[in-house]
C-alpha cells in the first residue's frame, strides 16, 4: 500500500470515529431519561454516520497533502 493511501485511510479513519462518536452522544441527547434510549436507533444511526463520511472523504480530505 502506498504510503499516500494509508495517510488518507488514517485521515478519514479518525474522521469517521470522530463522526461516529458525535452522532452517537448527540442521539442519546435525544432522549429525556437513559432509560428512554433506542440503542439501536443509536447504533445505527452511529454507524450510517461513519459509513457517509468515509463516503464524503472520497472527494478529499484537507489533512492528507497532495504531492
Amino acid at each position: 500500500m502506498s504510503k499516500k493511501t494509508i495517510n488518507w485511510l488514517r485521515a478519514a479513519g479518525v474522521r469517521a470515529l470522530k463522526t461516529v462518536a458525535q452522532t452517537f452522544v448527540a442521539t442519546i441527547g435525544t432522549s429525556m431519561v437513559l432509560t428512554d434510549v433506542n440503542w439501536q436507533m443509536v447504533v445505527s444511526a452511529s454507524l450510517l454516520a461513519g459509513i457517509l463520511s468515509m463516503a464524503t472523504s472520497v472527494a478529499g480530505l484537507p489533512e492528507v497533502v497532495e504531492e
